[in-house]
C-alpha cells in the first residue's frame, strides 16, 4: 500500500492503522466532532471515518479539483478551507461548507497556501509567496484585513495557531537550517523554539495548549520532499522537553496541516511505502 493513514495515541505511545490505499493520500485533518478525517488525493478532497469503518468519500469542491495538501476544518466544524490552483494556475485559498459546495475565494494575492485556522474561527494563517519571498500572513476568512507577519528573513512556512490564539508557530530558515519559531498573532519579534540538528517543519500546537508536534528531516534536507526517512517530534509550547515520538518513511504529505484529535489525546498522520521502480 502506498499510503497508510494512522493515528498515534499519546497515552499508549502506539499507533493504529485507520486505512491503507494504493493511492497517494495526504495531510489528514481531524474533525472537531472527532469522527472523521479530511485528506487530499489527486487534487480532490476526501473524508474518512476515524474508526476505519468505511473508505474515503469525496467532498464536492465544485470547480476546485487541483487541491494540494494545505487544508483544514473550522473550529466549529461548519466550513473547510482548501488551497487550489484550478482557477488561477497558482494556489489560492478558498472557504466552503463542510458538506461541500462552491468555493469562495479568500486570498487574491497568489500563490497562497493555507496552514492554520484561528481558535475563534475568524482568521487564517498561511504562507504567501510574493516575488519569490516566502512569508507568513494572516487574513480574515472573508478576505479582508491581511497582515504580513514576517519580512523575508529566510524562507518562512507552515504556520499554525496556538490554542490560546496568542501565537502563530511556523518554520523558518532565517538562521540557516529550518527550525521552529513563533510570532505574536498581531505581529512582532519572532521567537526561536527549536535549536536542533534536524530540518524542522510543520509545527502543530495541541488544542489543549500543552504540546506542539512537528516533522523533522535530516539536517541536510532543506525543503520538505516526500519519501524520506523522517521523524515526528514533540515539545512543550515554550520549546522545552523536546522528544522524538517515532521514526517513519514519509515527509511531504505526512502532516502538512493541523492533525490533532479535538481532545489532544492523539494525532493523525500518513506513513508511506517507497514507490517501486
Amino acid at each position: 500500500m502506498r499510503s497508510s493513514i494512522e493515528i498515534y495515541d499519546l497515552n499508549t505511545r502506539s499507533s493504529r492503522i485507520v486505512w491503507q490505499s494504493e493511492d497517494l493520500l495526504e495531510a489528514p485533518n481531524w474533525s472537531p466532532d472527532g469522527t472523521w478525517l479530511m485528506l487530499n488525493c489527486d487534487g480532490r478532497m476526501l473524508r474518512l471515518p476515524v474508526d476505519g469503518s468505511a473508505g474515503p468519500q469525496r467532498i464536492d469542491t465544485g470547480f476546485a479539483i487541483q487541491c494540494n495538501n494545505d487544508h483544514g476544518i473550522a473550529p466549529d466544524g461548519r466550513f473547510i478551507a482548501i488551497s487550489d490552483k484550478s482557477e488561477f494556475g497558482k494556489s489560492a485559498i478558498y472557504i466552503l461548507p463542510v458538506a461541500g459546495g462552491v468555493p469562495k475565494l479568500v486570498t487574491r494575492d497568489l500563490p497562497s497556501y493555507w496552514h492554520g485556522w484561528s481558535p475563534d474561527g475568524e482568521r487564517f494563517a498561511y504562507c504567501g509567496i510574493r516575488n519569490d519571498v516566502f512569508d507568513i500572513y494572516s487574513i480574515r476568512t472573508d478576505g479582508t484585513d491581511e497582515r504580513r507577519l514576517t519580512a523575508g528573513e529566510g524562507r518562512n512556512d507552515g504556520p499554525d495557531y496556538s490554542a490560546d490564539g496568542r501565537w502563530i508557530y511556523f518554520n523558518s530558515s532565517r538562521t540557516g537550517r529550518m527550525q521552529i519559531w513563533r510570532v505574536p498573532v498581531d505581529g512582532g519579534a519572532a521567537e526561536r523554539m527549536t535549536d536542533s540538528p534536524y530540518g524542522d517543519w510543520f509545527p502543530h500546537p495541541s488544542p489543549d495548549g500543552r504540546k506542539v508536534i512537528f516533522l523533522s528531516y535530516d539536517g541536510d534536507v532543506f525543503d520538505h520532499p516526500r519519501d524520506l526517512d523522517v521523524r515526528i517530534r514533540m515539545m512543550d509550547p515554550d520549546g522545552s522537553n523536546v522528544e522524538t515520538l517515532f521514526d517513519l518513511f514519509g515527509g511531504q504529505g505526512t502532516m502538512n496541516s493541523p492533525n490533532w484529535a479535538p481532545d489532544s489525546s492523539a494525532f493523525a498522520y500518513v506513513r508511506y511505502t517507497p514507490v517501486r521502480s
